[in-house]
């Protein structure tokens, strides 16, 4: 059987929950072929350059663009922009399915799975085709071409709810959560990892991701870094600060804690290959509320605080996670210190929030996706 994995370099989250089912397919799957493809750039490397980098920037500079030609690509004139130059663009794609054959296509992106769709309603291939949509909350770009898409696998069943209400078979759409790495399905020994990092497994610990290569909203980051730093003082809680791919914000952190005297409560790191373990170790996240992130701090139960979602789908997801009582989000015009005061020393409610994980922690996300892919 071949198998192909189409997604696109908007965001990591994509990506990383193809590589998630590509590891997956390869380790258990003897008979399965499979290879993961940027359809983006197979189809015009320029426009994929040129896309990518205006994401970026956006993302960074200006969330509020983002956001609006996210919800304006729902419907009106650019959506059919949208729709239109992806057909045209999928008659390029043409040749790499006739060249591979795939039985099987999975899309981590919904350009993949519209450019898919059409080739298929034109009966120019044969495949089936699977969606995987990786966000908290539908966006109806996802949906165009349903009718020609075999499955679709959700983050819960509130959106498997929303595509049953947009006409797509119910039975063809799957509330499995969103591909994360089977490390996060994993025990690990705790003394060890807080030996490793130099941290005391008798404190409060919190994982503070700070935006990472985009560095979007540095200084409300910053703010909100030192309110959670304060908090350290009183010596029962501590911090793991992930800068990322972002010097100015490993600096701006290294001088907080420097001002602040709490080295011996803050771990800085600039990158980690371990944030399975990091997370299995915290007691709180926090960070922006990606799709991947959220879903893999679901499955590390943790409840979440969050902090400057790009305007559109993290938006949305911060929505849906505060409505569910899993996560308490930080707004630009909210007062941090005074929520975050709050909620450190409201036992009960930070009980409740990691109670809460557990209606939508999926932690077997990947294996179960790849069961129905494969069950016959």
């Amino acid at each position: 059987m071949k198998v192909l994995i189409f997604y696109a370099s908007y965001g990591g989250g994509h990506l990383n929950a193809a590589k998630s089912i590509e590891y997956h397919i390869k380790s258990n799957y003897q008979n399965i072929n499979v290879e993961m493809i940027d359809c983006m750039k197979y189809v015009n490397k320029t426009i994929e350059k040129v896309t990518t980098a205006a994401y970026r920037e956006m993302a960074k500079k200006a969330p509020w663009a983002w956001g609006r030609i996210y919800s304006d690509s729902q419907k009106g004139p650019l959506a059919h922009i949208s729709t239109r130059s992806n057909k045209i663009m999928a008659i390029k794609l043409l040749k790499l399915l006739r060249e591979k054959k795939p039985d099987l296509i999975i899309s981590t992106h919904p350009f993949g799975s519209q450019m898919c769709s059409y080739l298929k309603r034109k009966n120019k291939i044969s495949s089936k085709i699977a969606t995987i949509m990786t966000d908290f909350a539908p966006h109806d770009q996802w949906l165009v071409g349903h009718e020609f898409t075999d499955y679709y696998f959700v983050a819960h069943n509130k959106m498997k709810n929303y595509l049953i209400s947009k006409g797509i078979d119910e039975n063809k759409i799957f509330a499995t959560g969103i591909p994360i790495s089977e490390a996060f399905n994993k025990n690990y020994d705790k003394k060890e990892i807080f030996a490793k990092y130099n941290l005391d497994e008798n404190k409060f610990t919190i994982l503070f991701f700070g935006g990472g290569e985009f560095g979007l909203g540095k200084t409300k980051t910053v703010h909100i870094f030192e309110n959670f730093v304060k908090e350290t003082i009183n010596n029962t809680i501590q911090i793991i600060a992930i800068s990322g791919k972002n010097p100015k914000m490993k600096e701006a952190f290294k001088n907080i804690v420097t001002i602040n005297n709490a080295q011996n409560n803050i771990k800085i790191i600039e990158f980690s290959n371990e944030i399975p373990k990091l997370m299995y170790i915290s007691d709180l996240v926090v960070t922006k509320p990606g799709g991947l992130t959220t879903s893999e701090s679901l499955a590390s139960n943790l409840p979440m605080v969050i902090i400057n979602p790009i305007p559109g789908q993290e938006e949305e997801n911060a929505e849906f996670l505060e409505e569910t009582g899993i996560a308490v989000w930080i707004k630009k015009e909210d007062n941090s210190i005074e929520i975050i005061e709050n909620l450190l020393s409201n036992k009960e409610k930070l009980a409740q929030m990691k109670e809460n994980t557990k209606i939508l922690a999926k932690q077997n996300s990947t294996q179960d996706i790849c069961n129905i892919l494969f069950r016959n």
